[in-house]
């Protein structure tokens, strides 16, 4: 009997690259996916708001405000001018934070043709409307084709060329099932994989991008709780769970389960759960340590985009009827000025359940606030 192999290729195909790459937004992640790009011999533009940073990395001298003594490779076009950098571009990748991409995608869109496709590499929700992010992009712009970017990326390491993996999701077309090496995904994937670099192709923007925005709070979650002064059990506990979560909103959303194990969301949980070069795990941590919010990061204003989105996520799952433990206790914490070790302790005395679904049960806890009140009677 001969054991076949499944789910591998026989055929390997060759996908164009898409030569001429725009990359909207010049902080950190912008700039060094603006380096990989360019690494793997693309023709990479950059835009940017400050004219000197700007003319910085045209000139070679880097980008010096966000990724200071890195230096990037020669041949990369700055400018503050979104129609420079969009012209002729064959794809883009909108590197702007979440809550400034609406407007810079409605600046984008009049000066974009349907056919390029765009990667957005912000990870969220929007609070006003719900919305993913991409489609946000949707609304903005002419049926351009929309797709994601996300994995365990810290952008340091990305632009000083440690390896790296992500993944490239794009919604599949009946015409990209038939020839997928044509595919938006494929395409942006081979344009820029490089020898540190290494993308995967998903056709589960869903479960992608509800890993990209719930990974945030979850990291928020073990910061507290690290700054509490708790230890690896309890983070390895609430990235777990926390993974659970993420799968459930993913899958009520139509998103896949499976996706969330993946580079996108088991991949970016851990790495943003694990170290304080997250924002999110550093805000967690000093919060736990007892400092005030206005006082973090030394009183600067730092946007943390897991403080954001636990507003956004707990409503979209409230909506959806999914229920996230973990995130309702950060977003109790941070908006709505719940005790953290009060929070927490009510997360560990919540009903005992089993962890496969399919075994439905539900046990009151032993030290639940009613089953003591009981005791004590």
């Amino acid at each position: 009997m001969t054991l076949q192999q499944t789910n591998i290729p026989s055929v390997t195909s060759e996908s164009r690259p898409y030569q001429r790459i725009a990359v909207l937004g010049a902080g950190a992640w912008g700039t060094a996916l603006a380096t990989v790009a360019r690494r793997a011999g693309r023709d990479v533009t950059i835009w940017g708001r400050d004219p000197d940073l700007m003319a910085s990395i045209t000139e070679g001298r880097g980008n010096p405000r966000y990724l200071p003594d890195i230096a990037l490779p020669e041949g990369m076009v700055g400018t503050t001018d979104l129609a420079t950098a969009l012209a002729g571009a064959e794809a883009v990748m909108a590197v702007t934070p979440s809550r400034t991409l609406r407007g810079v995608l409605r600046q984008v869109a009049p000066l974009l043709p349907p056919e390029v496709p765009v990667i957005l590499c912000a990870k969220g929700i929007e609070a006003e409307t719900g919305l993913l992010m991409t489609q946000l992009a949707e609304e903005e712009l002419n049926g351009n084709p929309v797709g994601a970017l996300s994995g365990p990326t810290f952008a340091t390491e990305t632009a000083m060329g440690h390896p790296t993996a992500a993944t490239v999701a794009f919604p599949f077309s009946y015409a990209d099932r038939l020839a997928p090496f044509e595919s938006p995904a494929s395409r942006f994937a081979v344009s820029v994989s490089t020898e540190t670099f290494r993308a995967y192709i998903s056709d589960d923007l869903v479960g992608v991008e509800i890993g990209g925005a719930v990974k945030n709070v979850i990291a928020i979650a073990c910061g507290m709780m690290t700054g509490a002064g708790f230890a690896e059990n309890t983070r390895a506990a609430l990235i777990t769970r926390g993974m659970d979560e993420m799968k459930a909103l993913a899958e009520a959303l139509g998103g896949r389960r499976e996706t969330v194990t993946g580079l996108s969301g088991a991949g970016d949980l851990t790495l943003t759960c694990s170290s304080t070069t997250s924002r999110n795990m550093s805000l967690g941590v000093q919060l736990g340590q007892g400092t005030a919010r206005e006082a973090c990061f030394g009183g600067r204003p730092v946007v943390v985009e897991g403080e954001v989105n636990a507003i956004s996520v707990i409503d979209l799952a409230r909506r959806v009827g999914v229920h996230m433990p973990i995130c309702e206790a950060v977003h109790s914490i941070l908006h709505g000025g719940a005790n953290l070790r009060e929070t927490f302790s009510s997360l560990w005395s919540r009903p005992i359940e089993a962890e496969p679904k399919a075994l439905d049960i539900s046990l009151t806890h032993p030290l639940a606030p009613q089953t003591l009140e009981r005791e004590a009677q």
